[in-house]
């Protein structure tokens, strides 16, 4: 029996927290499904297109990882595509009382999900997409935020947002 796991997110963008995830994840699981989520109620700064492209590139390496997008319930994915697991990256505490509430919510709506928290490793744990877009959009330096091989294309959307 083939373990898949679902690790859902914006990545708007992805940085190297998202990145480290996703790798730890791999080496547990026989297959990731990273699940960019399509959220119609917000204006994300990359489109679907653009963030699964992002992601496809940053984890070419990578062959037990799959891309898609997904929009809806995420319980109601995971059960679509057959998988009972999530993982889910903490940062620091406040992240874990949401993720824990929402496991319960995932939990409920689909009794055979689990939820897996893998926690940052300590110089990633002050990350996250929005930060990076707030620097990059005032012309900070990104470079030890992001992927390398992305870098040049996030910089470019977020001067270009500004």
């Amino acid at each position: 029996m083939k373990r898949s796991v679902i690790y859902p997110g914006s990545f708007d963008p992805v940085t190297l927290g998202h990145l480290q995830v996703i790798r730890r994840a791999a080496k547990m699981f026989d297959k990731v499904i990273v699940a960019v989520l399509i959220n119609s109620s917000k204006t994300p700064t990359f489109s679907i297109e653009e963030r699964t492209d992002l992601l496809r590139q940053v984890t070419a390496d990578l062959d037990n990882v799959e891309i898609a997008g997904f929009e809806g319930l995420l319980a109601a994915y995971a059960r679509e595509r057959g998988v009972t697991a999530i993982v889910k990256g903490l940062r620091a505490v406040s992240d874990f009382e949401y993720e824990f509430q929402m496991a319960i919510a995932n939990k409920k709506l689909n009794p055979d999900l689990e939820t897996i928290f893998i926690t940052a490793d300590s110089d990633l744990m002050y990350l996250s997409s929005s930060m990076v877009r707030e620097i990059g959009s005032m012309g900070g330096d990104i470079s030890n935020f992001v992927p390398e091989c992305v870098h040049d294309r996030i910089v470019d959307r977020l001067r270009y947002k500004k």
